[in-house]
């Protein structure tokens, strides 16, 4: 490995930190983007460490710096690991067909009529569920007309984020909602009767050997009542606050799954087949699977191969997976305009080793 190539990559992300204060300050996050009163926090948050990373092929770590261990708010990568926790809903026969309406699994959870008794696991997935309503006194409506960086415009209505664009029918229309995700995150705490984090702990954080510094934190009332325990629903971001604080060396952890095909340590924590479907593009969004982003025909990272899978944070975290080359990088706070730079000069790193 040319040693200099790879670190003359990670300067370049070091030299392209993130705007964003490393204090919690007054405009810090992404709620200050929302019409009010939604402009608020509703949970936790802390301040955050230097540009950090780490880079790992086929098991190997090739190079980390910055605070690699340190956990750091993740933002929306938090979506990919419920998709992963739908996996083991799925594999434990809790989840055996996304393409059933959630209201036919679990009732009285905001499923049961109207447009939303339509709405399936599979649209929630892939975010064109549609799904109206409020979750923990959030309406869905703060998040419509939402456009990100990364998606396709072609697939977006514009319009001012927060009114009220009509909806259309389930599964025929692609929107980034976290409010329409914290109502996915519901549905499957309900569906495991236990709290996600522990769900997530002893499925997936213990068996691919993760350190006990993570932690995924919920909103302040959004605690509920089930099977007489006194439980709290989890937030799959940081976009009111809560969410997931992590390590990249943890985050790489679990980006290995991918390349493994769901095994680590001698067992299979998450089907294959389920990997397989979550980097299945959506026949509406092919830059999307289920929560996780796709690099369709290169749109999304042009400096890295169409076969790489992307989980992606505000901030910016990025989670990204080579499958060719079987390459797990973990970059946390660059700016996001510089991230397909980074990629670039780290692909280019590692192909010059051969």
């Amino acid at each position: 490995m040319p040693h200099h190539d790879l670190q003359q990559a990670v300067q370049y992300a070091i030299d392209h930190e993130t705007p964003w204060s490393r204090d919690v300050g007054e405009h810090w996050g992404i709620y200050q983007q929302d019409p009010p009163p939604w402009n608020r926090l509703l949970g936790p948050v802390h301040g955050r460490g230097p540009v950090s990373g780490t880079i790992v092929r086929d098991g190997a770590t090739l190079l980390s710096w910055g605070e690699p261990e340190r956990a750091d708010l993740t933002f929306s990568i938090a979506k990919t690991y419920l998709a992963l926790l739908a996996g083991v809903a799925h594999d434990r026969g809790l989840l055996p067909n996304v393409d059933e309406p959630v209201g036919a699994t679990i009732r009285d959870v905001g499923f049961d009529a109207g447009r939303n008794a339509a709405v399936t696991w599979a649209h929630l997935l892939q975010q064109t569920s549609e799904w109206e309503g409020e979750c923990f006194g959030v309406p869905e409506q703060v998040d419509r007309y939402r456009t990100l960086q990364f998606q396709d415009p072609a697939t977006t209505e514009i319009g001012r984020k927060g009114d009220a664009r009509p909806l259309r029918a389930p599964g025929t229309y692609w929107e980034y909602n976290d409010v329409r995700i914290n109502q996915l995150s519901l549905a499957l705490l309900h569906l495991f009767r236990q709290p996600l984090p522990e769900v997530f702990r002893k499925s997936i954080m213990e068996p691919i050997g993760a350190s006990e510094r993570w932690r995924w934190d919920g909103y302040d009332h959004s605690w509920i009542d089930l099977d007489g325990r006194h439980v709290q629903s989890v937030p799959g971001g940081t976009h009111w606050g809560g969410g997931v604080s992590i390590g990249s060396v943890d985050q790489a952890r679990i980006g290995r799954l991918f390349l493994d095909a769901g095994r680590a340590n001698g067992r299979q924590i998450v089907s294959a087949e389920w990997l397989e479907r979550m980097r299945t593009p959506c026949a509406i969004a092919p830059f999307y699977g289920y929560l996780t982003w796709l690099n369709h025909e290169g749109r999304v990272f042009p400096s890295v191969p169409e076969s790489s899978i992307f989980a992606i944070g505000a901030g910016s975290s990025f989670m990204w997976i080579e499958p060719e080359r079987r390459l797990v990088v973990i970059v946390r706070w660059i700016d996001a305009d510089h991230a397909d730079g980074f990629f670039g000069r780290v692909l280019q790193a590692v192909d010059a080793a051969g």
